[in-house]
């Protein structure tokens, strides 16, 4: 995924230049800052620093510095990296107290990381970086317009995709429940949703032995 990102970024540029170049190096910068900010934080909360951790924190730095490649300078990507993956890691850690269901943590990484990214970009934005950004300067170059069209567009998505997908989820749950029944989920929703076993035996009973 990291590698594919960078087709994804410095690709957008559509040719070999200044632009697709800087936004190579900040979407790798990033990425690994936010991967090694994701470990270090876990250490620091008491948990056991994993490379499961550190995988989750090098995609949340590539969704983040996805707005702002090729518009920021290296160490401004840093910055995005370390920001969004403390903020992500934060989420995470607030939704795992709460009843919301999100199992793969989407919304924390992949959203969180997308908003941080956003606003990250209306304030680190910069012309000086290659000729071909034209956005305008971010709020921390003494320019605000490009921070406020940022902010408007943000408020714009969060409504329209909490709107839209409370209306596709309500229409997916008229057809079929979105909700398992308790006896579902204790077989597993593997085998009472899909029909297929993803391990051979029964993890609610079996023990496995280290």
């Amino acid at each position: 995924m990291w590698f594919g990102w960078f087709g994804f970024n410095a690709g957008s540029a559509l040719g070999a230049g200044p632009l697709a170049a800087s936004a190579f190096a900040t979407t790798n910068t990033a990425s690994a800052a936010a991967g090694l900010c994701w470990v270090l934080f876990d250490a620091v909360r008491g948990k056991k620093p994993s490379a499961l951790g550190f995988c989750i924190g090098a995609v949340v730095g590539l969704v983040a510095i996805t707005p702002a490649a090729g518009f920021v300078t290296i160490p401004s990507s840093l910055f995005i990296g370390t920001v969004a993956a403390i903020v992500s890691n934060v989420v995470v850690h607030w939704k795992a107290k709460t009843s919301l269901e999100d199992t793969l943590d989407v919304f924390p990484c992949h959203g969180v990381g997308g908003l941080v990214g956003m606003i990250m970009t209306g304030l680190l934005a910069n012309t000086a970086v290659n000729g071909a950004n034209t956005t305008g300067n971010g709020l921390f170059f003494g320019e605000t317009a490009l921070f406020t069209v940022h902010m408007i567009g943000l408020a714009i998505v969060i409504a329209y995709t909490f709107i839209g997908s409370m209306i596709i989820l309500k229409v997916t749950d008229l057809m079929s429940s979105l909700k398992v029944t308790a006896e579902e989920s204790k077989v597993g929703s593997d085998y009472s949703q899909h029909g297929e076993n993803v391990y051979p035996y029964d993890l609610s009973t079996a023990k496995e032995s280290i």
